[in-house]
């Protein structure tokens, strides 16, 4: 298998809506060779292999939120609401596609997915770790505070997320991930 699809292109078309990292349909149809209304199709014929887990449907207020952050046009467009596809989703469909650039494709997302989650679990366990060593030396100690502090200005995700039912957020952005 080659790589057709850079790493961070995905990276850029993955985000969290719903406490889940997803990926839009228009996407997925992009990079598994397919139109989104043919991708679309094959979901609905093959509807028992798409979970909610796997698969929903973004309301109105996550859409207009989505679109205003990734910068798209009210010009021409969609006349449904998109459906947005979690990693077990984005799998499911190179299976009911069964092309070889969908599945050389999921291949590739699926790593992207893994990657971003094994970074997410090392960068939260540094973090704790961190926290641990902190509370065990003595505050007092100016050079070991100073390191501490130091240690806290290395960058971490800009955290954006989308504000919908169940969640408390005010400000009404797509979290993204990398």
């Amino acid at each position: 298998m080659t790589k057709i699809i850079p790493q961070k292109l995905i990276e850029d078309k993955i985000f969290i809506i719903r406490n889940q990292k997803v990926m839009l349909d228009k996407d997925l149809a992009e990079f598994y060779g397919v139109y989104t209304k043919r991708l679309n199709e094959q979901v609905k014929r093959n509807k028992k292999r798409f979970p909610e887990a796997f698969m929903f449907q973004l309301n109105k207020e996550e859409f207009e939120s989505l679109r205003s952050q990734i910068a798209t046009s009210n010009r021409g467009g969609r006349r449904y609401l998109p459906y947005v596809f979690s990693e077990y989703g984005a799998l499911m469909l190179a299976n009911v596609l069964a092309s070889r650039q969908a599945i050389d494709a999921s291949i590739q997302i699926i790593e992207t997915f893994v990657k971003l989650r094994e970074f997410a679990y090392t960068h939260k366990e540094l973090v704790q770790k961190i926290n641990q060593l902190e509370r065990k030396y003595d505050r007092h100690d100016y050079k070991i505070q100073k390191l501490f502090d130091k240690t806290r200005e290395i960058p971490s995700f800009p955290e954006r997320t989308i504000n919908i039912e169940g969640f408390k957020n005010k400000d009404k952005k797509i979290q993204k991930s990398l």
